[in-house]
């Protein structure tokens, strides 16, 4: 048996059976052997899109998927959505044909390794005596670490005879640490003085919802997540949403009043704090996390408590009971009654700026929240548009939404899409993009027709790079690098084998409705001429510019 071969068996045994990439010479015979074993392969048109849909899927999915790429150039190609990857602990295997040993000239000679080394992957050679135990120790620590790991094929290994003996079983992941019995009797009694708790989970809790609810009834505290985490608390009364740059001002201002904030899996960065300003003077701040270095790393906090979310929360529950501690805190009714009239985006009050040629997106979006299939996954790209399909549309749970901005990278969104509609293939697939990213990531137009996916892709489309237009301003001297002509993307798309439909109001959204209610058998693009305003949360983004 040839070494890919080997690496495929090793691959499949292990359960990786969803592989996205482009192929070229070098990658060629390991993902046919990988489609002979099992594997479903998603072609790309871009090595950089493969990443990215990989990346939704390892955030949305239930198995690790893997990445196929030529060597040299085709590794290059991934490595903004690997740097993505890396940045938001997306546990992924990339597999990457690299030139052969002797081949110390050929054209396609980096090093790979170095290369991915620096934007926070793992990286892994293999050898032809050990090919099987490096996919092993590959798939271990990609799982284990919550990290991209690239997996090295020299041209010469791959294609040497092996009769590599190993066997290895599927990994299971190391018990999470428990909590002290210490720090969770400080933290009972620190929610027993509190009278205004506030509890926000961020991506590590995101599998520690129900024993976060059972938490925050015993301890009479009100619920948030970071955006990442949004949907964790879906319909849950006293949810607050977001918390963060995307708060709603009820949101805003009801964490602003706490007395005591208990995160869970959040970093209560920049982002999920608005720097620091939703911590009310006074307020005792406690950080859970698996990460023992993840208390106090982006601001002081009075309590770390090193612990698996859920099993943090159960023992804080216990503690509770055992204290008997009650009453309804910042749980009143009232609370209730606000949340109810103003907890989501799309129930705040707005003039409405739509002129008939262009339409304002949170009118927009709103329309599209109540049109489209409740049962939804969405992937958002980023850029002045961000906030509209990530805080205005509603949310099944916390696998409803790709938020990929841990690298803030414009034109990863439509390729996060596709990955998400093979990880959620029971949901209607939703993109949020603006028409930078849209055109950044248009090669994978191609992909979403080709595959059959019936996706809406949204294109925020104002003419601009929205972000920097508000950030620095309209001069009268424009030099063409930040406003644009604009771009007819319907057309764009019925090219590629889209429906088309250009929306300047609202009028213009029956065309998606009548899409909605046929047969879905190609996918949706809406081009919605959008009028240029500064998103509520840009100017919290750019306090730190």
């Amino acid at each position: 048996m040839k070494v890919f071969e080997k690496v495929a068996e090793a691959l499949t045994s292990l359960g990786i059976t969803n592989v996205f990439g482009v192929i070229g010479s070098g990658n060629y015979e390991v993902t046919r052997s990988l489609i002979e074993r099992g594997a479903h392969f998603v072609a790309a048109r871009h090595e950089g899109g493969a990443m990215s849909m990989a990346d939704a899927f390892a955030r949305v999915g239930s198995s690790v998927p893997a990445v196929s790429v030529h060597q040299g150039c085709g590794l290059t190609n991934t490595i903004t959505g690997l740097t993505e990857a890396a940045k938001s602990g997306s546990p992924i295997v990339v597999l990457t044909a690299e030139a052969e040993t002797a081949s110390l000239h050929s054209n396609f000679r980096i090093e790979q390794d170095r290369l991915v080394e620096a934007v926070g992957a793992r990286s892994i050679r293999i050898t032809r005596v050990s090919a099987v135990r490096d996919i092993h120790l590959a798939f271990r620590i990609a799982v284990t670490e919550r990290v991209p790991v690239v997996v090295h094929l020299p041209l010469d290994v791959q294609n040497a005879d092996s009769d590599e003996e190993f066997v290895g079983d599927v990994p299971e992941l190391p018990a999470p640490p428990a909590p002290s019995a210490a720090t969770v009797e400080t933290l009972a009694g620190f929610i027993e003085a509190a009278e205004r708790p506030v509890i926000i989970a961020g991506r590590g809790a995101r599998e520690a919802g129900g024993e976060l609810r059972e938490l925050a009834e015993a301890a009479g505290a009100l619920l948030a997540t970071s955006a990442v985490a949004r949907g964790l608390f879906a319909r849950d009364p006293f949810s607050l949403d977001i918390s963060g740059g995307f708060s709603t001002p009820l949101a805003a201002d009801t964490i602003q009043r706490a007395d005591l904030i208990i995160s869970f899996g959040s970093a209560l960065n920049m982002w999920t704090m608005r720097h620091g300003s939703l911590i009310g003077e006074g307020a005792r701040v406690v950080q859970v996390d698996v990460d023992p270095l993840a208390p106090g790393r982006h601001r002081p906090a009075d309590l770390g408590i090193i612990g698996d979310s859920a099993e943090t929360a159960l023992a804080i529950t216990g503690a509770l009971q055992a204290r008997g501690v009650s009453g309804e805190r910042y749980r009143t009714n009232e609370m209730r009654a606000a949340i109810a009239a103003a907890g989501t985006w799309k129930q705040v009050p707005y003039e409405d700026l739509s002129d008939g040629e262009r339409i304002d997106p949170r009118t927009l979006t709103i329309a599209l929240n109540g049109m489209l299939d409740e049962d939804r996954v969405i992937a958002v790209d980023s850029g002045n548009f961000l906030g509209y399909p990530s805080a205005f549309l509603d949310l099944p749970d916390e696998n409803g939404l790709v938020f990929s901005q841990a690298f803030q990278c414009v034109g990863l969104g439509l390729a996060s899409a596709i990955g998400a509609s093979f990880a959620q293939p029971d949901r209607l697939t939703i993109c949020g993009t603006g028409d930078g990213g849209a055109l950044m990531g248009a090669t994978e137009l191609e992909s979403v027709v080709r595959l059959g996916i019936p996706m809406v892709v949204i294109v925020y489309n104002d003419a601009a790079y929205g972000a920097e237009l508000h950030h620095f301003g309209k001069t009268d001297h424009d030099l063409g690098f930040i406003t644009f002509p604009d771009t007819d993307f319907a057309a764009i798309a019925r090219g590629y084998g889209f429906n088309g439909v250009t929306v300047r109001s609202a009028a213009d959204l029956a065309p998606v409705q009548e899409w909605l209610a046929g047969p879905r058998d190609t996918p949706l693009l809406i081009d919605a001429k959008i009028i240029r305003t500064t998103s509520w949360w840009l100017a919290e983004a750019f306090k730190a510019h």
